[in-house]
C-alpha cells in the first residue's frame, strides 16, 4: 500500500523567500476579496448563485478557446462571461425562465471547454489551472487588468448600490417607486460576469462559487443588518483569498482547496453562531 510523502507536498522551510513570488497573487486576491465580497451581497439577495456557475462555464469555454488560439486567456474569459452574462440579462428576466437558460448555459459552457482543452497540445499545467486556479499565475499585465476591471465594477457597484439593493429586496414595490429594475438587472449581470472573468486565473472556474456565494452566505448567518452583511462579507472573502494563498504557499497542492477549506470553515463557524444567537433569544 502506497503511503503519502507529506515532506515533499507540506514544505514551509523556505516560505519567506517564496512569499515575494506571489506578490501579484496576494495583490489579486485582495482586490478580489473586496469587489467579490460586495458582489457576493447581491448574488445571494438576488438568489443568483446558480447563475454565478453558468456564468463561469461559459468563462472556463472562452478561456479555453483563447488557450488553444494561443489568445489572451484573461480576453478569452471577458468574451465567455460577458456573453453569458447578455444571456442570462436579454433572456432571463424571470428567474424561472433564468434557471432554464443556466441549465441550458453550464453543460454547454462546460463541454465546450473541455474539448479545447482536449485538443491543446500545450503544459498540463496551464489546463488545470483555468479549472483550479494557480497560484502564480497573475503577471503584471494580468495584475493591471484585473486590478482596473475590479475598480470600475467597484464604482459602478458603489453607484448603485441603493437602488439595486431596493430592487433586490422588493422589485414590485422598487418599480413601483420609478427604480429602474428591469435595467438593473442586466447591468448587475455584467458586472458579476466581469468579476467572474477576472477571478478565473485565480481561483479557477469550478470553485468560483466560494467567492461569490458563500462570503455573503456565512454574513447573513450572524446578521441581516444592510451594513453589517456587506462588511463581513468583504473580510470573510478577503480571509479566504489571501489566507488561502498564503497557505498554498508551503505546498505543492493548488490554490482553491485551502481558499474553499477556509471559506467553508468561516461558514460553518458563523452559522454555528447564528444557531446560538437565535437559542439564545
Amino acid at each position: 500500500m502506497a503511503t503519502v510523502d507529506w515532506s515533499q507536498i507540506v514544505n514551509f522551510s523556505n516560505y519567506s523567500e517564496l512569499l515575494p513570488l506571489v506578490r501579484n497573487s496576494l495583490i489579486a486576491g485582495a482586490v478580489l476579496g473586496l469587489v467579490g465580497g460586495l458582489v457576493s451581497v447581491f448574488v445571494m439577495t438576488r438568489d443568483l448563485p446558480f447563475a454565478v456557475h453558468g456564468v463561469s462555464e461559459l468563462s472556463f469555454a472562452g478561456a479555453s478557446g483563447a488557450l488553444l488560439l494561443g489568445a489572451s486567456v484573461v480576453t478569452g474569459s471577458f468574451v465567455g462571461s460577458l456573453l453569458a452574462a447578455l444571456a442570462l440579462g436579454v433572456l432571463g428576466a424571470r428567474a424561472r425562465d433564468r434557471n432554464s437558460i443556466i441549465g441550458v448555459l453550464m453543460p454547454f459552457g462546460l463541454g465546450l471547454g473541455i474539448l479545447f482543452l482536449a485538443l491543446y497540445k500545450g503544459r498540463a499545467a496551464n489546463k488545470f489551472g483555468l479549472l483550479t486556479g494557480q497560484i502564480v499565475a497573475i503577471d503584471n499585465t494580468s495584475l493591471t487588468v484585473l486590478v482596473a476591471t475590479s475598480l470600475a465594477v467597484l464604482v459602478v457597484l458603489i453607484a448603485i448600490w441603493r437602488p439595486l439593493m431596493f430592487a433586490s429586496v422588493d422589485p414590485d414595490v422598487a418599480a413601483a417607486r420609478g427604480v429602474p429594475v428591469r435595467l438593473l438587472g442586466p447591468l448587475f449581470l455584467l458586472l458579476l460576469g466581469c468579476t467572474v472573468a477576472v477571478s478565473i486565473q485565480v481561483i479557477g472556474a469550478l470553485l468560483i462559487l466560494t467567492l461569490l456565494c458563500t462570503p455573503a452566505a456565512a454574513a447573513l448567518q450572524v446578521s441581516s443588518s444592510p451594513t453589517v452583511v456587506p462588511i463581513l462579507s468583504v473580510v470573510f472573502a478577503l480571509t479566504s483569498m489571501v489566507g488561502g494563498i498564503l497557505l498554498a504557499l508551503g505546498t505543492t497542492i493548488p490554490i482553491s482547496p485551502y481558499v474553499t477549506t477556509v471559506s467553508f470553515a468561516i461558514y460553518v463557524v458563523c452559522r454555528i453562531v447564528g444557531r446560538v444567537r437565535v437559542r439564545a433569544h
